[in-house]
């Protein structure tokens, strides 16, 4: 494992496991032929070299068979008209992998779902599938990974100046669009979500004026992970207009959350506090934390609690370029009423 831990990455999945443990719903089916959905849209002539983490990647040709084998990388590649014909599950119980935001572009179609943990990829399973491209941009993969998997088809892995699991929406979007051919398709979808989030913003300049923060608990009584300013959600949170504390930053430092011990509990006492829990349980034992009790955020009623697999947490922890539309509409209402200061208007599922 490098330097930079994978703390993001494990602590969204493994919050979520606690509460929604086994494979998804949606049991892995035979493989289709789904393939693209928008023939005659491509807007590049192939082949196209695209610059990754682990070197280059040529695709020769439009891609038929597309395997999305980061975490998240089904959403953008059903909103710029492709269906994959394998999707790697992360978490949540919804029909082959896709959450709401992207089933209607997923339609009736029915890719086969990888249920493959990280670090445990099952590269015969891959290559049964026969791809002509692997999208490996939110994937964590390391160089034995790539290499493998290179053999097998062009692989597209994240761009090298950012961190695993730290692509922007913006960037996953755009490389994706340039490896499908439809980087048209690709820039305006991010101009049309970079204007809905502009627009909340300029209509909500109390954002602008209030701090924010995420944590999950750890385990242990009054100890928290802290997720930090520079994940994707953070940035979305931003976006909005939010403040990440500086002093909150520096606790974290370059990682992408860090553990916080009930002495440090100040660290999240911000105008709006994000909470996960893993279930109801874990919610109450938050709840009756005395420490816990005594945050500001939880005073005033500065509190976003979501359980389990909630659809809004679930946006969040994809932030991708279809689920952060979800997001601006779903979760804009609950930034409302925590900034209000209203005990009256926690959200919890």
């Amino acid at each position: 494992m490098e330097t930079k831990i994978k703390t993001l990455f494990f602590v969204l999945i493994f919050s979520l496991l606690i509460a929604a443990c086994g494979p998804s719903a949606t049991e892995p089916v035979a493989p289709t032929e789904e393939g693209v959905r928008e023939p005659a849209s491509t807007d590049a002539a192939f082949p196209v070299t695209l610059e990754h983490k682990f070197g280059s990647v040529t695709i020769p040709s439009e891609p038929q068979r597309v395997i999305t084998l980061g975490y998240s990388e089904q959403d953008p590649v059903l909103a710029l008209g492709v269906v994959p014909v394998a999707v790697r599950y992360w978490f949540g119980d919804h029909p082959y992998a896709v959450w709401p935001w992207s089933q209607d572009e997923l339609g009736d179609a029915t890719p086969e779902v990888l249920n493959m943990p990280f670090g445990e990829l099952s590269f015969e399973t891959i290559a049964a599938l026969q791809p002509d491209l692997i999208v490996a941009v939110h994937s964590g993969i390391v160089v034995e990974e790539y290499e493998k998997l290179a053999q097998i088809a062009p692989t597209l892995a994240q761009p090298a100046e950012y961190p695993d699991f730290g692509v922007p929406w913006q960037e996953q979007t755009r490389l994706i669009g340039q490896a499908l051919g439809r980087s048209s398709r690709a820039e305006a979808l991010i101009t049309e979500v970079e204007t809905k989030i502009a627009n909340v913003a300029a209509m909500h300049p109390e954002f602008a004026e209030a701090t924010i923060a995420w944590a999950m608990p750890t385990g242990e009584v009054s100890q928290f992970w802290v997720v930090g300013p520079n994940t994707p959600p953070l940035r979305f949170l931003s976006a909005l207009g939010f403040k990440y504390p500086p002093v909150t930053a520096e606790a974290v430092g370059d990682l992408d959350s860090a553990q916080i011990s009930g002495e440090q509990l100040n660290l999240i006492d911000t105008s709006v506090l994000i909470l996960q829990a893993a279930s109801d349980e874990e919610r109450a034992a938050i709840e009756s934390d005395a420490l816990v009790q005594q945050l500001n955020a939880v005073k005033e009623g500065r509190l976003i609690f979501f359980v389990g697999n909630d659809p809004v947490y679930g946006a969040l922890s994809f932030s991708t370029v279809s689920s952060l539309s979800y997001a601006v509409e779903k979760l804009l209402p609950l930034l409302v009423a925590a900034v209000d200061g209203d005990p009256a208007t926690i959200y919890t599922q």
